[in-house]
C-alpha cells in the first residue's frame, strides 16, 4: 500500500512540476506587455523599467524561474499586476464556484449514466441501446461553448427560464440564495453533462455487456439467480470499475469545460478569472490559476486511481 502511494504521490509531483514550467514560460510567449496595463496614460521609459523591476520582470528569464519556484514553496503564487493583491486570495474567492460547478456536473453525470448505460446494457440491440450507441459517440464531437452557447440563447435569453450569467442573484438571504444559486447552476451545469453523459454511459454499457459474458455470470444463471441480481449485484460490480477510471481520466476535460462554461456564462469562476486576466496580461494570476487546476487536476485523478486499486482486488497494493 505505502508503495503503490509513493508511486502515484511522486508521479502527481512530476506532473505539478511539469505544469507550473509550461505555464511558466508559455505565458510569456503571449503577444503584449503587462505594464502597458498597468498605469492609465502614457509611461515613460523610466516608469516602465520601476515597474519592470517591481515585479522582478527585469530579471533574466531563468532567473525568473527560479524566484518563482522557490516562493512557489512557500505558497506564495504572487501578487496581482493588476488587482494588486496576493493571487493566492483572489484563487482562493474564485476556485469554490469552479469545484461547485464541476463537482455537481460529475455527480450528476454518474448518478444519470449508470442507470442509462444498465438499462442499454439490459436491452442490447433494442431501440434504447441504439439511441445510446448514438448519444455516446455524438458526445465526443460536442464542444463544451458551443453546447452552452445554445442553452444560453434558447433557454436562458429566448425563453427566459433560467438566468444568462452570474451565479446568484443580488440582495438574497437565507433559503432564497441557495434556490437563486440552483436555479444559476441549471444552464452551466446542463452544458457539462450533456458532453460527458452519453460516452460515460456508453462506455459502462460496453463494460457490462462484456461482463454478462463472462462463466460466472453464466454460473449465477444457472444456480437461478434472477436477470436483475446478475446484472445489477454481480455485472455492474465489475463493469463499473473501467468506467470509474474513464471519469478520472476525464477530470480534466470536466474542469476545462467548467472553465470554458464559465466565460460563457460569466460564472464567478476561475475560468471567468483566467479570461480577465488574459485582457489584462497578469502573468502571476495566469500562472497561480493554471497550477492551481493543475493541481486539482491531479489529486482528483490519483485519488481515482487509489479507489480503483482499492476496488479491485486483482491489484495488489
Amino acid at each position: 500500500m505505502a508503495r503503490f502511494v509513493l508511486n502515484r504521490a511522486l508521479k502527481a509531483v512530476l506532473t505539478i512540476w511539469i505544469a507550473i514550467t509550461a505555464t511558466f514560460f508559455l505565458l510569456r510567449l503571449l503577444p503584449g506587455d503587462p505594464t502597458t496595463l498597468m498605469v492609465e496614460g502614457d509611461m515613460t521609459p523610466e516608469m516602465r523599467a520601476a515597474l519592470l523591476k517591481t515585479y522582478g520582470l527585469d530579471q533574466p528569464l531563468l532567473e525568473q524561474y527560479v524566484s518563482y519556484l522557490r516562493e512557489l514553496l512557500h505558497g506564495n503564487f504572487g501578487i496581482s499586476f493588476r488587482q494588486i493583491q496576493p493571487v493566492t486570495d483572489i484563487l482562493l474567492d474564485r476556485l469554490p464556484w469552479t469545484l461547485l460547478l464541476a463537482g455537481v456536473a460529475f455527480l450528476l453525470t454518474i448518478a444519470v449514466g449508470i442507470p442509462i448505460g444498465v438499462y442499454a446494457a439490459a436491452h442490447r440491440g433494442r431501440w434504447p441501446d441504439k439511441l445510446l450507441q448514438g448519444f455516446g459517440i455524438g458526445g465526443h464531437a460536442l464542444f463544451v461553448p458551443s453546447v452552452a452557447m445554445l442553452l444560453l440563447v434558447y433557454l436562458g435569453a429566448k425563453l427566459g427560464w433560467f438566468p444568462i450569467g452570474g451565479a446568484v442573484d443580488p440582495d438574497t438571504r437565507g433559503a432564497a440564495a441557495y434556490l437563486s444559486l440552483a436555479h444559476h447552476l441549471v444552464l452551466p451545469v446542463a452544458s457539462l453533462v450533456l458532453v460527458q453523459l452519453g460516452p460515460y454511459a456508453l462506455t459502462l454499457r460496453t463494460n457490462l455487456i462484456d461482463v454478462l459474458g463472462e462463466d460466472y455470470i453464466r454460473a449465477a444463471r444457472a444456480r437461478g439467480l434472477s436477470g436483475r441480481r446478475r446484472l445489477w449485484k454481480h455485472g455492474l460490480r465489475n463493469a463499473i470499475l473501467p468506467a470509474l477510471t474513464l471519469m478520472g481520466l476525464q477530470l480534466g476535460t470536466l474542469v476545462g469545460g467548467a472553465v470554458l462554461t464559465e466565460t460563457v456564462f460569466a460564472y464567478p469562476g476561475v475560468g471567468r478569472l483566467i479570461y480577465e486576466a488574459v485582457g489584462q496580461r497578469d502573468y502571476p494570476v495566469l500562472q497561480g490559476a493554471f497550477i492551481m487546476l493543475a493541481i486539482t487536476v491531479v489529486v482528483a485523478n490519483a485519488l481515482t486511481d487509489l479507489l480503483y486499486a482499492v476496488l479491485n482486488p486483482r491489484i495488489r497494493l
